[in-house]
């Protein structure tokens, strides 16, 4: 699997790490770079081809896979956070981040997956899909649903020799985490671990310390796991 000369679609493709993406896959050589948003004036890097897309709208993700017929790489980048706790949160914004992060992210592989043959996704997921939060039980819960839906759509396309990564990490440099005072990996970093791992085959990038620690710790006891994160976060 080689990015230069490849085609590549990349969601959320508007800022963050999915604007990265977009820059690196063109450094890169990526012989067409579609990048997607539900905002078309949002996308500014030159040299992509932008493409509308709510990946919660159906009609919008068959619209996007229909004028896209060539992409061999889907990146699924496309994702949002409410700060919503499960049991104090409002349902509908629930909702909202498992529509986004499970079934957006299913609407478009299911899209696009009959032209991946050969091909490549990856969903970028977060050390979160691990490690609960107070504040992020939503996405927490969101995440964990698209790890579990990464790995299940893995096997179902293995027959068509299409790999699937999930990329986990930590905090990203980005407009999302703005708020968080802690480390933060730069997005270059982020990116070119993914597409280094797109380029390796491999069905698992850990783009950083932090979720290398949160996957070593899923074998602890789950007191183990929430007094160790405590201790890292506050340190």
């Amino acid at each position: 699997m080689q990015i230069n000369g490849a085609h590549v679609l990349v969601t959320g493709a508007n800022r963050g790490l999915g604007r990265q993406f977009i820059l690196s896959l063109l450094d890169r050589g990526a012989g067409k770079v579609y990048a997607t948003a539900r905002r078309l004036d949002l996308i500014d890097v030159p040299g992509v081809i932008p493409l509308r897309l709510d990946i919660t709208d159906p009609a919008s993700v068959a619209a996007a896979a229909a004028a896209a017929p060539d992409v061999k790489i889907v990146i699924n980048n496309a994702g949002i956070s409410t700060g919503a706790n499960l049991i104090t949160g409002d349902l509908d914004t629930i909702r909202r981040e498992m529509d986004t992060h499970f079934y957006g992210t299913l609407n478009v592989i299911r899209a696009f997956a009959p032209q991946l043959a050969d091909g490549a996704i990856l969903n970028v997921l977060s050390a979160i899909s691990w490690l609960a939060f107070d504040g992020a039980g939503a996405y927490h819960a969101a995440k964990a649903a698209e790890w579990a839906l990464t790995n299940s759509v893995r096997l179902e396309l293995a027959g068509r020799r299409t790999l699937v990564t999930g990329l986990h990490l930590g905090a990203a440099d980005t407009d999302m985490m703005a708020w968080y005072d802690g480390d933060k990996t730069a997005p270059e970093a982020i990116v070119a671990a993914a597409l280094d791992g797109i380029e390796a085959h491999r069905p698992e990038v850990l783009a950083d310390s932090w979720s290398r620690q949160v996957k070593a710790w899923l074998s602890e006891d789950p007191s183990v796991i929430y007094r160790e994160a405590e201790a890292a976060l506050t340190a």
